[in-house]
C-alpha cells in the first residue's frame, strides 16, 4: 500500500547522536586514562561530536 506524505509533516529537527563514553572510548581502542578524562569532562554521557572533538590520541608512526 502507499500512502502520500506531504512535505510539510516531516520534523524538521535533527536528532543528535548522544554516546555513553564507555562505549565510545571502547569502539574507538582509547587508552583508559582517556576514558577518565573524558568522563571528568563531560559526566557519562557526551554527543558523538563534542567527543570526537575533544579526544586526544597518540599518533600512529610508521617505521
Amino acid at each position: 500500500m502507499v500512502e502520500r506524505v506531504e512535505a510539510d509533516k516531516f520534523s524538521k529537527k535533527i536528532s543528535t547522536k548522544v554516546w555513553n563514553i564507555h562505549v565510545f572510548c571502547r569502539r574507538q581502542r582509547l587508552p583508559q586514562e582517556e576514558e577518565k578524562r573524558l568522563t571528568s569532562l563531560f559526566g557519562d554521557f557526551a554527543t558523538a561530536s563534542e567527543l570526537l572533538h575533544n579526544v586526544k590520541r597518540e599518533p600512529r608512526w610508521r617505521y
